[in-house]
């Protein structure tokens, strides 16, 4: 049933309006839709994000939403020119070096938005 859908993440966050300045100007997304429940971003295969006002924001401690870049070395300095702060792990199967690992074939880089909320980005290599 649910194969045939397609997914779409959503993200809470305590104030929309300083939300918006950093999705909309540090990471670059154009609205889709503003909505009375939140703003919507597209990304570049035509899908769609909610960002949205909620107590629980930043609650989580696991990545929210990833986005899949074709050279992540470049989006990541590019980020971090945009004051884009990336996480550095280390732990059993999870090392990063100046904010990037590699698992399995996959290059990836965590940051928080500023709420908390853990975004990445990610090549497959």
């Amino acid at each position: 049933m649910l194969e045939s859908a397609t997914a779409h993440a959503t993200i809470a966050v305590t104030d929309l309006d300083r939300a918006r300045k950093f999705y909309e100007g540090t990471l670059g997304f154009t609205v889709k839709d503003d909505r009375s429940d939140g703003v919507t971003y597209s990304d570049a295969s035509g899908g769609w994000f909610l960002v949205y006002p909620s107590q629980f924001a930043g609650t989580a401690k696991s990545t929210y939403m990833s986005f899949e870049v074709s050279n992540l070395e470049d989006t990541v300095k590019e980020l971090q020119g945009r004051g884009v702060v990336f996480e550095e792990y280390d732990m059993p199967g999870l090392k990063t070096v100046d904010g990037i690992a590699e698992i399995q074939g996959v290059k990836g880089a965590w940051f928080k938005d500023p709420d908390g909320n853990i975004l990445s980005v990610g090549e497959l290599t």
